[in-house]
This record gives structure tokens, C-alpha cells and sequence, in this order.
């Protein structure tokens, strides 16, 4: 960690003063990026929209070739030709596609999350750290969701047709725990979380917490720069497991106004529990998907289920297929879970200007994020592949709430 906070630079056009004006005073901001970053970062951006299509057409392709060969089928078969009941069945499937997903799409992951993070300069990953950390994502993301997956499935053998709606009931707990508990017991295993040390950085942040009524004494940072070059915190847990920490990328590199206003856009996440609420919706995403594999599996079995091997939707063996049709209704609602994570976002916004008083810090970190995100999308564009507020929306936020609060 520095010693020395940086100091918040104001655009002359954004101070306030008698002839103030939002428009002006937001773009005086924009016009802090050069011109060469916004191309790169619009470029970066942009290139995410058709990531998400490519990741979703390569997931279903790697469906197609696991069924064909009957990948799943020749599992359920060994793991019953040794006495293994139906769920273990189901959970010896599940583990073994999901490696499978793994080991063939890694090249793509590299490329994605490594590769294209380099060259635009985002990562600092080595190699061998990145496919460690890749590694023991794996082993927890296959744990947790070969039981989830098994569990399903024990469901569709019990009930039948109504397994959509238990299915969907039981997620809602599993999405609840990966908003509210993974960030405070997984994530360690990545990062190594430390106290703050006391001074004015800290003095500030659970000041901000008394005041928005966040159950925490104390304030953790973490190493994510051994990762990655952008700013990040978080407000996570459940009652007395709640943690305030930030990385330090934050902590080092941004000035108090704008870690103030970074706090207290996540605080607001949780005093507004979004956690819970974003349980919710995407529950009932979830349950969109559920019902639309439990509508069209039985096309794909009647046409293929003989080659592939899939006696019916109980069959553990039509793992590969379920997965394609739940993952292609996912990508295909991604405008709808977009908005709802942005509206989310722009609550918290509102919440964190109201609670750290730091309308520039506000805008400067803006600022900050336009290395990694397009700054003026069009108005469409933003509905579709925003799950946040625009750069620029979130200036004009900023500008307007210091136009109402100039004794602030």
C-alpha cells in the first residue's frame, strides 16, 4: 500500500459556481479521456458484445460434440455397470461434463480472459497464476454445481413436471449464497484479505458505514493487483458476517472523494439489499430457463434421444442437451437481466451520492472505469449489453445531484 493518497483533479468547468452547468461540468469529464483511450476502450468494449455470442455458440458446439459421441450416456452407463444408484449417477455425469466443458473451452477462456486482457493492457496475470486460480475454480465450481445438477435431477425423478418449480425454489437459495456468502468464502481462497490500517482512509469508510448502518468494526483490502489493473470493493455477507473490502487498485491509486464514492455505491448495494433482491430476479430467470429445457427437451429426445443415447429427461445422459437449451434461453434474455442488474446499479449510484457527499469523486471514478467501458453507448445498445449505467449517464448523475446539494 502508498503512503500518500492521490489528489482529486477537478475539470475548471465542473466547480461549482454561479454560472455552473451540468451539461458543460459533464462534458469537462469526458473530455479528460483522450480521444486514443476512448477508441481503446469503446474497442475493448464493444468486442465484449461479441464474446458473449461466440461463448455462447462455442458452449452449445461443445454440447453437440459430447452428445454425439455419447459422452454422457457411456458415464451413466459406467457408473451404473458398477452399482451406482440414480443420483450418484447423475452426479458422476454431471462432474465428468462439466470438466469436459472445461478442458475444451479453456483455449477460449485463455484467449478471453488472458490473451485479450493483456493486450489491452487490463491483466496482470501470469500464466501460471491464471491457470492455478483456473484450476481451483474448477474444482469449486464442479463440487458446487455437480450437487446442484444432481439434486435437479433427483427432483425430475420424484415429481415429475412439477420439478421446475422445486428446481426453481432451490436456486433461489444456491443464488442467494454466490451474491451473499461466496464473496466473503470463496474469494479468499484467490486474494489474501488484510485489515486496513488505521488513518484517514479508514476513519472514512466506517464512518460511511455508521451512517448507512452497516454492521461492521472494520475494513479489509486485497492484493487483486497481482490479477488485475481495475478498482473494485464490495459490501458483502450476512449480519455479523458483513465485510467492507476494497482492492488496492482502489486504495492506492484513487484519491479519498473517490474511494468515498466508491464505498458508498456499495453500501448501498447493501443497504438496499440488492443482494436478495437480485436473488430474485435472477431466480425467476432461472426458472424461465427450467421451464423452456422442460418444454423442449422432448423434441431433441424423440428426434435424437436413440443416437445420443437419452432415455428421457430423467436420464442424467441428456445432461449436454439440457445444458444447450438452458444456456442459449439465457443468452437470448440477456437485454432483461442487463436491465435489471442496471437499474440496481443506478439505485446504489443514487444511495452513494447521497451518502458520501462526493459528487466529484463520483465522476472521477467514472472516468476511471472508461479504460474498461465504453463511455457514450447509444440508447439501444445500453439496454442490450449494459449491466450498468453508461459512463456518461453516471457524470450527468453526478453534476445534477451537485447542482441540487451546492452547500454539499
Amino acid at each position: 500500500m502508498s503512503d500518500a493518497q492521490p489528489q482529486l483533479s477537478i475539470p475548471p468547468e465542473a466547480v461549482w459556481g454561479p454560472t455552473f452547468d451540468v451539461g458543460r461540468a459533464t462534458d469537462a469529464y469526458i473530455a479528460t479521456i483522450p480521444a486514443k483511450d476512448r477508441e481503446k476502450s469503446d474497442a475493448y468494449y464493444e468486442g465484449g458484445y461479441w464474446i458473449g455470442l461466440w461463448s455462447t455458440l462455442l458452449f452449445v458446439v461443445v454440447c453437440w460434440l459430447l452428445l454425439r459421441t455419447r459422452f454422457a450416456a457411456r458415464l451413466r452407463d459406467w457408473a451404473a455397470a458398477r452399482g451406482r444408484g440414480p443420483w450418484l449417477q447423475s452426479l458422476i455425469v454431471a462432474i465428468g461434463v462439466l470438466i469436459a466443458f472445461a478442458v475444451l473451452l479453456l483455449p477460449w477462456d485463455l484467449y478471453v480472459s488472458y490473451f485479450r486482457e493483456h493486450q489491452y493492457a487490463m491483466s496482470n496475470y501470469t500464466i501460471g497464476r491464471y491457470l492455478r486460480e483456473w484450476a481451483i475454480n474448477l474444482a469449486i465450481s464442479t463440487a458446487f454445481i455437480g450437487l446442484a445438477v444432481s439434486g435437479i435431477y433427483r427432483l425430475v425423478r420424484r415429481v415429475r413436471e412439477r420439478w421446475v418449480w422445486w428446481a426453481t425454489a432451490v436456486t433461489a437459495l444456491l443464488i442467494l449464497f454466490v451474491f451473499t456468502v461466496q464473496p466473503v468464502v470463496v474469494e479468499p481462497l484467490f486474494n489474501d484479505y488484510k485489515p486496513l490500517p488505521v488513518g484517514e482512509v479508514r476513519d472514512s469508510i466506517l464512518e460511511l458505514a455508521r451512517e448507512t448502518r452497516i454492521p461492521v468494526d472494520d475494513v479489509f483490502w486485497f492484493d487483486a493487483s497481482k490479477q488485475t489493473k481495475r478498482i473494485s470493493a464490495n459490501v458483502a455477507g450476512l449480519g455479523g458476517t458483513a465485510r467492507i473490502a476494497l482492492n488496492d487498485n482502489l486504495l492506492n491509486g484513487a484519491s479519498l472523494p473517490e474511494i468515498r464514492a466508491v464505498m458508498g455505491h456499495e453500501m448501498g448495494h447493501y443497504a438496499l439489499h440488492h443482494g436478495f433482491k437480485l436473488a430474485f430476479g435472477f431466480t425467476v430467470f432461472f426458472g424461465v430457463g427450467y421451464f423452456l429445457v422442460n418444454r423442449f427437451f422432448e423434441r431433441f429426445r424423440r428426434r435424437h434421444g436413440v443416437a445420443w443415447g437419452i432415455k428421457d429427461l430423467a436420464d442424467p445422459a441428456g445432461l449436454p442437451l439440457a445444458f444447450a437449451i438452458f444456456t442459449v434461453v439465457l443468452y437470448l434474455l440477456t437485454p432483461a437481466t442487463n436491465t435489471m442488474t442496471r437499474a440496481a446499479e443506478a439505485q446504489a449510484d443514487a444511495f452513494g451520492l447521497d451518502a458520501a457527499k462526493e459528487p466529484h469523486g463520483f465522476a472521477s471514478v467514472a472516468m476511471r472505469l472508461s479504460t474498461y467501458r465504453k463511455l457514450e453507448p447509444a440508447a439501444l445498445e445500453e439496454v442490450i449489453f449494459y449491466d450498468h449505467p453508461s459512463g456518461r449517464g453516471r457524470v450527468e448523475r453526478a453534476m445534477r445531484w451537485l447542482k441540487e446539494h451546492p452547500s454539499q
